[in-house]
């Protein structure tokens, strides 16, 4: 199964998914999974200092089990990094 997780809203995750046409869910993120996977943390841009989501992709598999962690990820390699990673569990 593959989640995309955020802190944005149920809404704009269901409008973005359906521009998108993404075959897989978009979760709110209500419960905290983002600071429990270490996605929430303190960020710099331009030398400004705030608190946000980090881009990264956590590969669990059917026990639940984290396999591996993609921190941080370039979305222009991610897919075909995850690719490998799946084919080589």
């Amino acid at each position: 199964m593959i989640l995309g997780v955020s802190k944005d809203s149920v809404k704009s995750h269901a409008k973005f998914r359906e521009k998108e046409c993404l075959p897989f869910e978009l979760v709110s993120d209500t419960t905290g999974i983002c600071e429990a996977y270490g996605a929430w943390r303190q960020k710099k841009l331009y030398g400004r200092e705030y608190d946000g989501i980090a881009r990264i992709s956590v590969l669990i598999d059917e026990a639940g089990i984290v396999r591996k962690v993609f921190d941080p990820v370039k979305p222009s390699e991610h897919a075909e990094e995850v690719i490998r990673a799946i084919d080589a569990l």
